[in-house]
């Protein structure tokens, strides 16, 4: 496995919850890494990504201002804060990485990603 995502659980709305996405393998900083969600009955939907060097972020519009992703290169993991949890927001959570040279339009695209974690549960629930 190449990727490791945790950090997921049941959090009342309202509640925050910080992703991990770790890598024993991938220096991380070299990647662009990807968050992903799939909710029940739907597909999967590219969230954020962060770039390898020069680092820039970025979110889908729906989870701008409560999602944060960041990047640890000391301990090659990619975090995603998120703050202000809905129900709506109730999906297996995924990180990917990829070594190409993508573009914004792809970041949101799953097969631009080789390399999937195994997808952690966030459920928001009261």
């Amino acid at each position: 496995v190449q990727l490791q995502a945790s950090g997921g659980g049941l959090v009342q709305p309202g509640g925050s919850l910080r992703l991990s996405c770790a890598s024993s393998d991938l220096n991380l900083y070299s990647y662009t890494v990807g968050w992903f969600r799939q909710a029940p009955g739907k597909g999967r939907e590219g969230i954020s990504c962060i770039t390898g060097r020069p680092m820039s972020t970025h979110y889908i519009d729906s989870v701008k201002g409560r999602f944060t992703i960041s990047r640890d290169d000391a301990k090659n993991t990619v975090y995603l804060q998120i703050d202000s949890l809905k129900p709506e927001d109730t999906a297996v959570y995924y990180c990917a990485a990829t070594q190409r040279n993508i573009i914004y339009s792809q970041f949101w695209s799953e097969r631009e990603y080789e390399n999937w974690g195994q997808g952690t549960q966030v459920t928001v629930s009261s």
